[in-house]
């Protein structure tokens, strides 16, 4: 009895070319390939970005184009979810589809070149549309997504290539031709792309990185060269004609109670809510106001006309963003420097018909004030310093519009450089297009800051605190309920101006135990904080802050 004995695979195939590569690695490689060439174009599409302006990036470009075209409520929920880190939210998202894009593009890449290529192309006229469309944006704005295009799909054909290579084919026998037939393994097309040449491939993604490293890392460096920080810090702020009030003794409880916000806050700590994902740069000198419209007398004002005004004013002013859910952190307040905006207004000779003041940031964006409340309330002013230094680049740089009484999306553009006198009925802003209310008064507010929520301390008395505003009316008084108790009205700290918020404290004796706090306020023409819950959309919320607290 013989022994069969199996014969070793082969080291070639059937018509001696090498065994067909692993669709998994080539597969994994050319998803690879995609990323690496979608690298490359961002990195060069950055350095173009770097000579044209920051905005022009794509990724900027789309991003700006995503909070534009996104649905209210997807915005709230990005506010509610992220904060003030909505922005890094949003690029770090566009970065992962566009890395998920790439990915699929190099696995297409294999089965066909041009679907590649259509691919990078497709992303590239995508980020052009989205940075020559925006509302401060041109035609040269498209140069870095053109650009970055074209080069990504060089780099995509290269890096694919060592993963489509054509192996030789050897001279094949009549039986060799039959077996190879009856096994069907490989298909003619198949065959012409099995071989890989990982060597050359490695080399050329090594290249690609190193290339996308350098290009998009020069880009952010070179872009720096727009940063105006420098220039800032060289500005000194006028002395103003009309300060702002002294502070009483004791006009900050922060420093008796510990959890309590301060009567103002710092620059740093100061929220910023807008649709900047790049924070515009303006140089001082650089700088203009136009102001036009239904005026008698349009014309252009510099930083430097500004500053030499005589009627320069500093003013004590709390702000609060719309979307600020209740109890919610998107307030603050500073000690702003300025001018006037009604007497600006009103030299110029505003037209009596105008009910509506479009104001256009150096970016494109569009807030719609209402012409009366900026003649009539009297702080309203266009403010180029904040906590006595010029405004920080995020909040503004060099000159922002504040009217107290009013939420910022109809009353605080930031990057001011153009004031149109009209109406209603001739423009929607970027806010009221989008459907919220044209005209946005302040609501009555009241917020625990300490205890905080959820959070056990020892029995005993202990102070509950927080803040309370109703813009140029005051606050008169601060109430505080524990349960269903009755309601109890809390120690104010000194009145210092209509427009600043209120700290209030109400000492508490805790035996151990859970307990609901709830809070409400009464401004100073005796309206009472409203107990109905409303959502920020579309004209800012309301409703009683309430926490629950565990004494131990």
């Amino acid at each position: 009895m013989t022994t069969t004995e199996q014969a070793p695979a082969p080291a070639t195939g059937p018509d001696g070319t090498p065994p067909p590569a692993g669709r998994g690695p080539r597969r994994l490689l050319g998803a690879l390939a995609g990323l690496l060439a979608a690298a490359v174009a961002l990195g060069v599409a950055e350095l173009v970005a770097a000579l044209v302006g920051p905005a022009s990036s794509p990724v900027v470009a789309v991003g700006d184009t995503v909070i534009t075209l996104v649905p209210e409520p997807v915005k709230q929920f990005a506010i509610a979810t992220f904060g003030e880190n909505d922005k890094i939210a949003l690029v770090a998202g566009t970065l992962i589809v566009v890395a998920l894009y790439a990915l699929l593009i190099g696995l297409l890449s294999l089965r066909s070149r041009r679907l590649g290529v259509a691919g990078i192309a497709l992303f590239g006229v995508l980020g052009a549309l989205a940075a020559a469309t925006r509302p401060a944006g041109g035609l040269l704005d498209a140069l870095p997504s053109v650009l970055g295009a074209v080069v990504g799909v060089l780099a995509l054909l290269l890096l694919v290539d060592p993963l489509t290579v054509s192996a030789p084919v050897a001279p094949r026998t009549a039986d060799e031709a039959v077996v190879d037939r009856l096994r069907g393994a490989l298909s003619m097309a198949d065959r012409k792309g099995s071989g890989m040449d990982r060597r050359r491939f490695v080399l050329t993604g090594g290249v690609a990185l190193g290339a996308a490293a350098v290009t998009g890392g020069g880009g952010r460096l070179l872009q720096r060269r727009f940063d105006v920080s420098n220039a800032r810090g060289e500005l000194t702020l006028p002395t103003p004609s009309s300060p702002a009030p002294a502070l009483p003794a004791g006009a900050d409880l922060a420093e008796q109670v510990e959890g309590l916000t301060t009567l103002f806050t710092a620059n740093r700590d100061f929220y910023r809510v807008d649709t900047a994902i790049t924070v515009p740069q303006i140089r001082p000198a650089d700088y203009r106001l136009e102001l036009r419209g239904m005026v008698d007398s349009p014309r252009s004002y510099t930083l430097a006309d500004l500053f030499g005004r005589d009627d320069v004013i500093e003013r004590d002013i709390t702000l609060t963003c719309v979307s600020n859910e209740v109890g919610g952190r998107l307030a603050g307040t500073a000690r702003w420097i300025g001018v006037p905006l009604g007497d600006l207004l009103r030299e110029n000779g505003v037209s009596d018909r105008s009910d509506q003041l479009v104001c256009r940031s150096v970016d494109g964006m569009t807030i719609g004030a209402p012409t009366r409340s900026a003649l009539d309330v009297e702080d309203a002013m266009l403010a180029f310093g904040m906590n006595g230094e010029p405004l920080p680049v995020e909040h503004g740089f060099p000159v922002r519009m504040l009217i107290p009484g009013l939420y910022g999306y109809v009353s605080a553009c930031k990057w001011l450089t153009s004031i149109e006198a009209t109406t209603y009925d001739a423009f929607d802003a970027y806010w009221v297009e989008r459907d919220w209310a044209a005209d946005g008064p302040i609501k009555v507010a009241s917020r625990i800051d300490t205890p905080a929520p959820l959070r056990q301390f020892p029995a005993g008395r202990r102070a509950v605190a927080g803040v309370a505003w109703a813009q140029t009316r005051g606050i008169r008084r601060v109430e505080v309920r524990v349960d269903d108790g009755e309601w109890q009205e809390a120690q104010l700290a000194p009145a210092v101006d209509a427009d600043l918020w209120r700290q209030w404290q109400l000492p508490v004796d805790f035996a151990p135990g859970s307990y609901q706090l709830t809070v409400r306020a009464t401004a100073a023409d005796g309206e009472v904080q409203p107990e109905e819950r409303a959502r920020p959309f579309p004209n800012g919320a309301s409703g009683l802050h309430s926490i629950r607290v565990i004494a131990t």
